[in-house]
């Protein structure tokens, strides 16, 4: 009978340090998974570097995702981009997180017009429960009234607006931070 006790307890002393190693194993591997960005882009932003380039910059939206994607390489982040003129196809894109089971950690979007009058678009996003920070090229304080409100900046993690091209940039650096807080 000692013996059996002797060898439950050693079994239970095993059972626990493996228990514990696993745990750890997991949070190291947790903190290796590459994070995924989802990059929104609105309307009109296709035209970047060929529309109003004295206001929106010279930098093409393509030229933009080449370098976020560089950057994110960099922090082991996954960024998909998606740039669409169509409200529908905007609000659908957002619903594939939750219709598709699509692991999206955050969101940048630059929601361009649809900043100032889309609540269709603001409904989407807190549907799916991702945080998002909300990136404009121009400073839109600095424009015309209507361009002063935001639908989306209120349930942002931050706005960055009037940087041109950096701000995406800006917008990864700080999700980097935001993972690293997060794990």
């Amino acid at each position: 009978l000692n013996i059996l006790c002797s060898l439950l307890e050693i079994i239970n002393w095993l059972l626990l340090t493996v228990q514990i190693l696993f745990v750890k194993m997991i949070r190291v591997r947790k903190t290796e998974l590459k994070k995924n960005i989802l990059i929104l882009n609105g309307p009109n932003l296709n035209l970047l570097g060929v529309r109003e380039p004295d206001l929106y910059g010279a930098t093409s939206l393509v030229q933009i995702e080449k370098s976020i994607k560089k950057i994110a390489d960099s922090y082991n982040i996954t960024c998909e981009f998606f740039q669409t003129n169509h409200e529908g196809l905007m609000i659908d894109k957002i619903h594939e997180i939750i219709l598709q089971d699509k692991l999206v950690d955050l969101i940048i979007i630059n929601p361009a017009a649809w900043t100032h009058t889309s609540v269709a678009l603001r409904d989407a996003i807190l549907a799916v429960k991702t945080p998002f920070i909300e990136v404009h090229l121009s400073n839109i304080h600095a424009r015309e009234d209507f361009r002063h409100h935001s639908y989306f900046s209120d349930k942002a993690l931050g706005v960055i607006c009037g940087f041109g091209a950096y701000g995406y940039q800006a917008a990864l650096q700080f999700a980097a931070e935001f993972f690293k807080k997060d794990s």
